[in-house]
């Protein structure tokens, strides 16, 4: 057989294709998923779970008039070669190229921006309630996994979603409930007939009958009501949705075309909220993926053969890996210590804690919200809990930080991985706001360590802190010895001095500061003598070292890896104008503006945040004050 992929423009080119021919087209979209992602690195396990699921979407509904809403998104890569995506599909997840989520300025298929969980259902029945509002008349259908229900967000859409009784459709991509198969196999015929249209004009009917015969046809249908319920609750575990208000249909066998498009025929004709639970299977066609589907979530790039990751010549630790093997050594001298993450164990290096200490691990599933206030019950019983969440996953539990651990003052410690950019995952995943909308937060104590010992040191100096602190640390590997965990923490809002120079000071926090020790060496070349402070401290800052330092050179650079709007930099700016002290004060940080995907070094270099553009903004501003400070040599910038 020929090549299909090839041929496929739309989605209209899928209706007039065979079952057999969409098995063979399934074949080719897991060929190109899997090319393409050992190259440039990606979600595998979870896209190609749900190939097969994606074929009969397009297939059955008239998209993009029909809406798909996908939940997180990482599974939408067959979803993009489908949708005239292909061409562009080797760029997927690189600067300036597809992105790894549906984006709606990328396409008019991708109907709502995701990268976060549990946001589909409640998208999809906004856009449900619109098109109803309007007098339109489009299938609204929401695709969200089994993991994603975890999520208070998920229930409080399926809730409304049920009283509001509008025409949704909601996918259950089921990847982790075991049902065997005889059972599945049942429940599957059962559903696709019961869903078919003789079957629900024949309820309907039967319901109408029942309710008429006299004195007992509400007792009947009552009983009837109930048989069928039986029935279902028997040989399905669709009563928990059934109680939301929806109809309730599986499970379906995910990877038989010929049942999805069966159902979802059928169900394409039924009014009301109804959800389809179908059962896949991570990393489907792939064996190296179906093994180990956690490796194969979000992968770099592999070996497509062999499946293994490709290694990198290493600089070190990552600071993912030092965080849990140090938090594990300090949870061994003190039975206090507790660990908390939102379904993200091994991202946030904590598996080893897990095991070590499985009575004082938790992983509350995607629920950042309940982590935060979980993690505050625990400390007023005298616990010390450590938070371990990706940055920006954080921000969905901002009034939980504010209203149950900063209120209160309790010493609950949270561990941001992923501070900063974070490269390939784009604009959903930079961690680029936390020192922002943390610093506002009274008693807040926020830390940003520059390399792996100074993150031992702010780890040992948050578990004496009797209040809330945060520290944040990047994506990937850091510099530091890392010979032992301290005997004892930092002082509290002190800064450290690394680099002297009368020309000005570079303050930086965080992965900024080997960019700017690094810039003040270039400029040192040029005859330009820049002092470098490592700040440390987002909140409180040293007043004293800042204040000095503006006195002495009479000129601040601040540096930092986070949005400039409420940062550090704003935060230095703020002291200025408290001190009463008018000093130049030129902030070096991300625009007011969402950060596309890259790669580290790529978007550092973009934004003007490594060393060479601190260097060409630095003398770019020196021109501007003419005699007052050193002239740049001639190719300087």
């Amino acid at each position: 057989m020929s090549k299909i992929l090839p041929t496929i423009e739309s989605p209209a080119d899928l209706k007039g294709l065979s079952v057999s021919e969409l098995e063979h087209l399934a074949l080719e979209l897991r060929e190109e998923i899997i090319a393409t992602v050992a190259t440039n690195g990606g979600h595998l396990a979870s896209s190609l779970g749900v190939v097969e699921l994606t074929i009969a979407l397009h297939k059955v509904f008239a998209t993009p008039q029909d809406r798909i809403v996908w939940d997180v998104g990482h599974q939408a890569y067959a979803h993009k070669l489908l949708t005239g995506r292909r061409q562009q599909f080797a760029s997927l997840r690189q600067l300036d190229g597809l992105s790894g989520f549906p984006k709606r300025d990328e396409s008019p298929y991708d109907c709502f921006d995701v990268g976060h969980s549990s946001t589909s259902i409640s998208a999809a029945l906004g856009m449900a309630a619109a098109r109803d509002a309007q007098g339109g008349n489009e299938k609204v259908i929401a695709v969200i996994g089994d993991g994603s229900l975890t999520a208070g967000l998920a229930f409080e859409g399926l809730n409304q979603a049920g009283h509001l009784k509008k025409d949704l459709i909601v996918i259950l991509n089921d990847n982790e409930m075991s049902i065997s198969s005889n059972v599945g196999a049942l429940a599957s015929f059962l559903s696709r007939k019961m869903t078919s249209g003789f079957f629900v004009r024949f309820r309907k009917e039967t319901e109408g009958l029942l309710g008429q015969v006299p004195r007992y046809g509400r007792e009947l249908l009552s009983l009837a009501r109930r048989a069928e319920d039986s029935i279902k609750g028997f040989f399905t575990p669709g009563m928990l949705f059934e109680a939301f208000g929806f109809d309730y249909v599986g499970p379906i066998d995910g990877h038989s075309l010929e049942n999805l498009i069966e159902t979802l025929e059928n169900v394409s004709q039924l009014k009301g909220p109804i959800l389809v639970h179908i059962v896949t299977r991570k990393g489907q066609g792939f064996p190296p993926a179906e093994e180990n589907p956690a490796l194969f979530h979000g992968i770099g790039p592999f070996d497509r053969k062999t499946g293994l990751p490709h290694r990198t010549p290493s600089g070190g630790e990552s600071f993912t890996a030092v965080f849990g093997r140090t938090l594990m050594e300090i949870a061994e001298k003190d039975q206090r210590v507790v660990a908390i993450t939102a379904a993200m164990q091994e991202g946030t290096g904590l598996k080893g804690f897990a095991e070590r200490f499985p009575e004082r691990f938790f992983d509350v599933g995607i629920a950042e919200q309940h982590a935060v206030t979980f993690a505050a019950g625990l400390a007023c019983q005298g616990l010390k809990p450590t938070v371990a969440l990706y940055s920006t996953f954080l921000q969905r539990a901002y009034d939980n930080i504010l209203h149950d651990v900063c209120l209160q003052n309790l010493p609950v410690t949270f561990a941001l991985d992923r501070g900063g950019l974070v490269g390939a995952d784009g604009p959903t995943h930079h961690g680029v706001f936390d020192l922002s909308y943390m610093r506002h937060l009274p008693n807040m104590v926020i830390m940003a360590p520059r390399n792996l010992d100074e993150l031992q040191l702010a780890m040992v100096t948050a578990q004496g802190h009797p209040g809330p602190f945060a520290y944040r640390y990047p994506r990937g590997e850091g510099q530091g010895a890392v010979t032992g965990v301290p005997l004892a923490g930092l002082e509290i809002g002190r800064g450290e001095f690394l680099v002297g120079g009368d020309d000005g000071t570079i303050l930086a926090v965080g992965t900024a500061v080997e960019e700017a020790l690094a810039a003040a060496r270039l400029l040192s070349n040029e005859g330009i003598h820049f002092a470098v402070v490592d700040a440390r401290f987002v909140k409180p800052l040293d007043r004293g070292l800042i204040v000095a330092e503006a006195e002495r050179t009479g000129l601040l650079v601040t540096v930092e890896e986070n949005v400039l709007a409420g940062g550090f930099g704003s935060a230095v700016l703020e002291l200025m104008a408290e001190a009463g002290i008018s000093v130049p004060v030129w902030n070096i940080a991300l625009p007011d503006r969402f950060i596309e995907q890259g790669s580290q070094q790529e978007l550092r270099a973009r934004f003007a945040i490594d060393a060479a553009g601190i260097v060409q903004r630095i003398c770019d501003h020196l021109r501007c004050l003419g005699p007052r400070k050193v002239q740049p040599k001639s190719g300087m910038a």
